[in-house]
């Protein structure tokens, strides 16, 4: 990519969108574009296809989805499957259309089976059943992984696909109802300290084993990958994560040193809500593609844990 092309983020205002715009700032990019929902619905193909006629954007970021935990997945699998599939069929679709030069399409890790072997392989995609609590999301980014590869093959587009493991960060939602663990129990935490609440309740029994990835490591991943590798070199798909996992229950006791750090006079207890669901046991991305192609995360959980939590009390919208 030159300084001067034309690149659209979907999605800049999300937790991935932001820090890919961030990071494009922060190294001289000069024309980037990007459009609120209200001003562009991406699930709106005719929308889609006259915003890129009338913008004609050189490269794309597709990072636009409807994105939620484990209560938001079981409760919306309809709105998750419609409006992700839609999203990134329209954006896919108008990129070719186009003549974009690269686009980079943002999956998830729960695309691979609940039961694959530990660490995920990229090769494990579709050998076996999805987790049953966000298989409506997964089967959407499937198609969409899908979809950039038929194009590649048939129209000899450059689209490449990335799996990112859980991410978090500036401008993570943290709705405590609908938001991903790590975000959720930030606000919670939070809250029970403001409120001088001893006791928090968190889902499942903290058994299963997440890795987390800090949202600018991810946009730096992102940036090397679109100025340096082509969709021939990656193949259907990459990880990105840091390959190091820990328990819910571990990353619960993380969080809860950091938030309670300078009120040692207080303390929270957790109480594990056996009643809901765990989710999948564990999800572990196995890096070794990524970190062989020159790219590496660099925050610890601890700094970047630390790092949400500022940005979280900064947020003047919570």
């Amino acid at each position: 990519m030159n300084k001067n092309d034309r690149i659209y983020i979907a999605g800049h205002s999300g937790l991935v969108g932001s820090a890919v715009l961030r990071k494009l700032e922060s190294e001289g990019y000069e024309n980037i574009i990007t459009k609120t929902h209200q001003e562009l619905d991406l699930a709106d193909k005719f929308a889609v296809e006259h915003f890129f006629q009338e913008n004609k954007p050189d490269y794309v970021f597709l990072a636009a989805a409807k994105v939620g935990g484990i209560g938001a997945n079981s409760h919306y699998p309809a709105d998750f499957i419609y409006q992700n599939t839609m999203i990134g069929f329209n954006v896919v679709y108008a990129a070719y259309k186009n003549g974009v030069k690269k686009l980079l399409n943002l999956g998830s890790s729960c695309i691979y089976p609940r039961d694959a072997p530990q660490p995920l392989k990229e090769e494990y995609l579709l050998t076996g059943p999805l987790e049953v609590t966000n298989d409506a999301y997964a089967i959407a980014k499937i198609a969409v992984i899908k979809l950039c590869n038929s194009f590649n093959s048939q129209y000899g587009t450059n689209f490449i696909s990335v799996m990112p493991t859980n991410l978090y960060g500036p401008g993570d939602t943290y709705d405590t109802e609908n938001s991903h663990v790590l975000p959720a129990m930030i606000k919670k935490f939070h809250k029970a300290k403001i409120n001088g609440t001893n006791k928090i309740t968190l889902w499942g029994d903290g058994s299963p084993r997440r890795e987390f990835l800090y949202s600018d490591d991810l946009a730096c991943a992102l940036l090397f990958l679109m100025e340096s590798k082509s969709a021939s070199e990656i193949g259907e798909l990459v990880n990105i994560g840091t390959g190091i996992d820990l328990t819910i229950k571990e990353l619960a006791e993380l969080i809860y040193k950091t938030i309670y750090a300078d009120r040692t006079d207080m303390q929270c207890n957790i109480e594990w809500d056996i009643t809901k669901p765990n989710g999948t046991p564990q999800k572990l991305l196995d890096v070794k593609k990524i970190n062989q192609m020159g790219w590496q995360a660099k925050t610890p959980l601890n700094d970047g844990i630390k790092k949400a939590y500022a940005a979280f009390l900064t947020d003047t919208t919570l």
